[in-house]
């Protein structure tokens, strides 16, 4: 599809207006304090908009909107658990931060356990960046290319370079300001979207939400007890476990707590950006369940759009000449995939195929933006992290502001490129959201319970510390590779679902390290 020239200039506007924002607080970004935390100077209304720039990405955009398209709104149960996270966060890590001192999210880790518990928590910290960084990279693309026939390598690319070039010029405060922006313009994008699907449903709006409704759409999953499956409780878990992690422990929101003026102003960041998430999550969630019905009722657009989804499918087939034998495969390949196979498409598809001429710019201004906003934050948090828990840490303790700038810099550019790296080794992922969850869930399980475990049992020790850690690695290797291995008896191999992870293994830590510590504590040691 070769966009009109009005869709190019929007699209060409809004990516030059978002460099030249970055580029605008170079002239504030001089010292290393500055690059990192912005003086601490940020009203907390911006901070709360950029935490929920941090939260809409590319895998809003498109994953959350495949899944309500291919299964229901079993998913949305993890918005649902922000309202508890940010009650935590608002009133015990925003005050432990801000008074503690320390820009590092993991400094106080070296202070209870040991160099080597800090050391663990920043390499975990960095694979989550660089897994958020590839998914919400490839989700970009994958949308930019449905819409656009762009070469998706090329949007990875340059997607990567221009989010990199505006955070390693402006540095914290860019990252906010941005996000400020691209949140409003994704808000609106997406509030569009709707307001067209709904306009193009044949029978209007109360048969799009019918059809959703009688095909289950809107159901959150089912309340059974069982943690095998996704049910409403296993997305409960995982969410509850995953926001308690960001608010309390992700290197990009300790950040963010530090930009804001006062303590007050932190608190009301993160009652902003996790209640402002509740609602317009569902508002994506909708737009998948009406896209369902849009399709549900018109064949002919949903038999094009799984023969699209075989076309993506096959091009590593390149023995298929294209001729009538590359057709018939993919009829036969398009003939198997159900709504659950295609969910990721659903959108790109529906936006190449349903919008206006002239309203493409917009819409795909909207889904850069969702991606860059939650990018640019994991870039500037990882930069930091690497000059104050890696370059400072071990190397040069007493590096003056010049040397730490040079190192914010290139870390920045550095991370950027493993990041987009990352995305391009993604390419052929079947469901974005999964392997987000998935890679998120991982990591996060194998530092979650550590974090809490010095947070909550005071007398806890480093004996302790690393026996839960031990147990937790340990945990994570059994829930991943022990369900399908047939070496193992049926009763040994790992029953729950796969957002277990982080569940398990962040209570297999704590338990663990709080059981050792009483232990030693009644032997007096």
């Amino acid at each position: 599809m070769d966009l009109p020239l009005i869709d190019i200039i929007v699209f060409t506007i809004y990516m030059v207006v978002v460099v030249g924002l970055g580029s605008w607080f170079v002239r504030k970004s001089k010292t290393s304090d500055s690059f990192m935390v912005a003086g601490s100077s940020l009203p907390g209304w911006a901070v709360g908009l950029s935490l929920l720039g941090t939260y809409l990405s590319s895998n809003t955009f498109i994953g959350v909107v495949g899944k309500a398209f291919g299964a229901d709104w079993n998913f949305y149960v993890f918005s649902l658990t922000l309202p508890i996270a940010a009650w935590i966060g608002a009133n015990y890590f925003v005050p432990f931060y801000r008074q503690g001192g320390h820009i590092s999210a993991y400094e106080h880790m070296e202070e209870r356990f040991g160099k080597w518990a800090r050391t663990y928590s920043v390499v975990c910290y960095l694979l989550i960046q660089l897994s958020r960084m590839a998914t919400i990279l490839f989700g970009v693309g994958l949308a930019l290319h449905a819409l656009t026939d762009w070469n998706l390598v090329w949007i990875i690319l340059v997607s990567g370079a221009v989010v990199t070039l505006y955070t390693l010029l402006g540095g914290i405060e860019a990252v906010i300001w941005t996000d400020v922006m691209q949140s409003v313009v994704l808000l609106f994008g997406a509030l569009f979207l709707l307001f067209l699907i709904l306009y193009d449903m044949p029978g209007g709006a109360w048969s799009a939400i019918e059809t959703a409704r009688v095909n289950g759409k809107f159901s959150l999953g089912s309340f059974d007890l069982s943690l095998s499956k996704s049910t409403f409780w296993v997305v409960f878990l995982f969410g509850l476990f995953m926001n308690v992690k960001a608010f309390g422990f992700d290197q990009g929101y300790v950040q963010r707590y530090l930009t804001a003026k006062s303590n007050k102003e932190a608190r009301k960041a993160i009652w902003m950006g996790g209640l402002l998430y509740v609602p317009i999550s569902l508002i994506f969630f909708f737009i998948g369940s009406v896209l369902f019905s849009y399709y549900d009722t018109q064949p002919e657009l949903l038999a094009d759009l799984k023969y699209q989804v075989a076309i993506q499918q096959m091009e590593n087939n390149t023995f298929l000449a294209e001729g009538t034998l590359f057709h018939e495969e993919v009829n036969q390949t398009a003939s198997k995939l159900t709504v659950v196979d295609i969910g990721d498409q659903a959108l790109p598809h529906y936006m190449r195929h349903g919008l206006p001429v002239g309203l493409a710019g917009l819409i795909i201004a909207a889904i850069t933006a969702a991606a860059m906003s939650s990018i640019d934050t994991g870039l500037n948090s990882s930069a930091t992290i690497i000059l104050l828990d890696v370059y400072k840490r071990y190397w040069r303790p007493k590096a003056d502001d010049r040397e730490s700038m040079r190192v914010l810099h290139s870390s920045t550019l550095i991370f950027g490129v493993l990041g987009t790296l990352a995305a391009l080794a993604m390419i052929g992922v079947e469901s974005l959201l999964s392997a987000w969850w998935l890679l998120t869930g991982v990591f996060a399980g194998a530092m979650l319970g550590l974090f809490l475990l010095g947070f909550i049992v005071r007398k806890a020790d480093k004996p302790a510390a690393i026996t839960s850690v031990i147990v937790g690695i340990l945990l994570i290797i059994w829930m991943m590779f022990s369900k399908n291995m047939e070496l193992i008896p049926a009763f040994l191999r790992n029953p729950f679902h796969a957002n277990m992870t982080v569940v398990v293994s962040t209570l297999g830590m704590f338990l663990v390290g709080f059981l050792i510590s009483r232990l030693r504590l009644g032997k007096g040691t």
